[in-house]
């Protein structure tokens, strides 16, 4: 399961949501703009106030960067089929 924290207004969730559905891949968006639980949680999770964040089951992979050097890499791929 792939899930990404975002907020409204943040030019690297899009990129990494476009990413991630340019690859077909499925993903939960939570989003935390409003939400200072969430915010906190992230926080807690991550030590990162930063957006977006992403976690592939369960793994923090960190934010749009680092998912794109995965892709590029192919290591997504191989994170994606370990998952699947």
């Amino acid at each position: 399961m792939i899930e990404i924290y975002t907020t409204d207004i943040c030019g690297y969730c899009e990129a990494a949501k476009k990413l991630l559905q340019n690859k077909s891949l499925k993903y939960k968006e939570i989003n935390m703009t409003n939400d200072k639980s969430l915010q906190l949680e992230i926080i807690n999770k991550t030590g990162l106030k930063t957006v977006p964040q992403i976690f592939i089951d369960g793994k923090h992979i960190g934010g749009f960067n680092e998912l794109r050097n995965l892709s590029i890499t192919g290591k997504l791929d191989l994170l994606i089929d370990k998952v699947s």
